[in-house]
């Protein structure tokens, strides 16, 4: 079997050789065995279960939250020859229809779903009826109430892994504390699972806090010092433009990215990054998740994240190339307060979130006992103004709505548009001949993209075929349309707005069945979260890579000796050591006797420090031991 996994992981992936503890889990997964893997931001938990899955026969459920990362992995799958695809929220019904009967009866490796998705009758359906191989849980965390990102869809993995009892799941995460990895293990209903988990420490990664006033000069003195790739973290989406401006003025090479900007041009700023061409990324936390660039130097923030996972897996980001790299954390008091403050909103009134609720109904118009897993546009600014709203507590509440498996909010929606033939080249060509206009449009379609538009929907860049087809793209799309209304081929135009999907009938938000105790709970743990982080700034005393890994109940004596704690210890021992030194060798000038019993005369202890010093000084050659026992000053 470890033959077998190299192989593929050379064929598909061009790698020759596993990182640490992948190799265990692909062979564990191979055996038929569940496992939990915990391997740090960038220890390539993707391709933990993209070999195994490649090594056989059948097809690999992935359930993963993150969009954005479906998206990605599909699309990379696909440019190495494998057949893959994705079901998420704000997708057509008669698209979902054709990836599900692909996975059903074509020979895809891949699914990739979002975990609302399980529970539909849609899926369950199909999903009996797949040859199933694996079952893969990305962000295992969210199964957990007592992580920091709890999703109650995830709960239903459990009941969908009994129309395949015998199909191994492995569940994958980059931070877990020990209760959380329990629940994980509990709430999929493992079977005596293997569990591997990397250190959470990251022995190149130099951690450091910093508590300044003026952040911005900081972090341009920290980029002058520290050649590289960089990116700055802010929460404030205005602040990202600000700060990669004022960088440029000084001479740096900056740009920004947010969710509220075009998918293309976040792509295009990506891309830049990724390649080089672009120094420093300034972004809010809605930028990183995914993206595999190794050599990232430094990650700054200037902004406290809500709890220790966030900014372990934001700092992580930097140094995957296991090179020498560093997360600095600017911050201050007043950042110290917000974040307590913060804390104490995260979880609005339950009247709160009712309300909020109903005036989404209000705001689509949207009947009791209807909308299920129906996708609107939505703009926050704008819903708040409407219905007089506190932004930050309304943004909070949706977030609570999404937590109790309602809602689901998603800010950087991008879906290019798609095309698929909904009939069969019979009644296609018996459609051409009637409708003559349309024609030339479906020869090009045909020419472009094959076989493949009878199977399954294709993406399509609506400018570059109105310049094939030599006409506006106005009219193309008008073309589109009148092809989707003749049901010949369905079109789904892009969407690129953020979206809100309801994830159930919807309720009369009088009679919401919130789970309150769940509520009050998630709470209490914000606010726990909340101060550890506070924690972590404060203390000045414990390495800070330990402080991490004792978070997620990894305890050690291990010190990194490169965090700043670390470095300022080191600092002030190599002081005591000089001040020892200076003091030994100005007793035996004032031609006082000294030796290792005449020690506590000098106010020194007999201490592995003090025997160090005098070694070091024989070393050095400044002093010379004699046969009685006492030292005197070297030639």
């Amino acid at each position: 079997m470890k033959t077998l996994a190299i192989q593929t992981l050379q064929k598909y992936f061009g790698y020759q050789d596993f990182r640490p503890a992948q190799l265990d889990i692909v062979l564990a997964v191979l055996s038929g065995k569940d496992c939990v893997a915990l391997l740090p931001t960038g220890g390539g938990k993707s391709i933990c279960f993209q070999v195994p899955a490649l090594a056989q026969e059948g097809l690999c459920l992935v359930v993963s939250p993150l969009v954005a990362l479906m998206k990605d992995q599909v699309d990379n799958l696909k440019a190495r020859g494998v057949l893959a695809a994705a079901v998420y929220s704000g997708m057509r019904k008669r698209e979902i229809d054709t990836i599900l009967d692909n996975c059903v009866y074509g020979n895809y490796k891949f699914l990739y779903v979002s975990p609302e998705r399980l529970k539909t009758e849609i899926f369950i359906e199909r999903f009996k009826r797949m040859n199933v191989t694996l079952i893969a849980v990305d962000e295992a965390h969210c199964i957990s109430q007592w992580g920091y990102d709890f999703r109650p869809p995830y709960l239903e993995i459990s009941n969908i892994r009994a129309h395949h009892p015998q199909v191994p799941c492995l569940a994958l995460t980059a931070s877990a504390t020990k209760q959380v990895k329990q629940d994980i293990i509990d709430k999929l209903e493992l079977k005596a699972p293997e569990v591997y988990v990397r250190s959470f420490s990251r022995k190149n990664l130099s951690y450091a806090v910093r508590l300044v006033e003026n952040k911005v000069t900081k972090a341009v003195e920290i980029l002058n010092r520290i050649p590289g790739s960089a990116i700055i973290y802010t929460r404030n989406r205005k602040g990202t433009k600000d700060i990669a401006q004022e960088l440029i003025r000084l001479g740096h090479s900056a740009t920004f990215y947010h969710a509220g900007l075009d998918s293309s041009i976040r792509e295009q700023r990506q891309q830049e990054w990724k390649k080089n061409h672009i120094r420093i990324m300034v972004a809010t936390n809605a930028f990183g998740m995914g993206i595999d660039k190794p050599d990232v130097r430094v990650v700054i923030h200037l902004d406290l994240p809500e709890n220790l996972e966030n900014y372990y897996q934001e700092a992580g980001r930097a140094g995957r190339d296991e090179l020498k790299a560093y997360g600095v954390l600017l911050t201050n008091e007043q950042d110290l307060d917000t974040l307590r403050k913060r804390a104490e909103i995260a979880y609005p009134p339950i009247d709160f979130l009712k309300r909020v609720y109903q005036s989404l109904a209000n705001n689509y118009r949207i009947a009791v006992g209807s909308s299920l897993f129906t996708s609107y546009d939505f703009d926050l600014t704008h819903f708040c103004a409407i219905y007089s709203l506190d932004i930050l507590l309304t943004y909070n509440a949706l977030k609570v709505l999404q937590e109790e498996g309602f809602l689901e909010l998603n800010e950087s929606f991008f879906a290019p548009s798609s095309i698929h033939f909904l009939v069969d080249q019979s009644k296609l060509y018996e459609f051409q001949i009637s409708n003559a206009k349309l024609d030339p449009l479906i020869k090009v379609l045909l020419r472009a993209f094959g076989g493949e538009l009878f199977v399954e929907y294709i993406k399509i860049q609506e400018n570059k075929l109105a310049k094939q087809l030599q006409m506006s793209e106005a009219d193309l799309i008008k073309q589109l349309e009148l092809l989707d209304q003749f049901n010949v081929l369905a079109y789904n135009k892009k969407k690129e707005t953020p979206q809100v999907t309801f994830l159930t009938h919807r309720y009369d938000a009088g009679k919401l069945p919130l789970d309150t105790k769940r509520i009050a709970e998630r709470r209490k743990l914000a606010e726990t979260q909340a101060k550890a982080m506070i924690g972590y700034v404060k203390n000045h005393t414990n390495c800070r890579a330990s402080q991490i890994s004792a978070y997620f109940g990894e305890l050690s004596d291990h010190h990194c000796g490169i965090c700043d704690v670390c470095i300022e210890k080191r600092k002030a021992e190599d002081d005591q050591i000089e001040k020892l030194k200076n003091k030994v060798i100005q007793t035996l000038r004032a031609g006082n006797e000294f030796s290792i019993l005449t020690l506590e005369k000098l106010g020194l202890k007999s201490e592995a420090q003090t025997v160090e010093v005098l070694r070091q000084l024989e070393d050095e050659g400044k002093i010379v031991s004699e046969p009685n026992g006492n030292y005197k000053l070297g030639k």
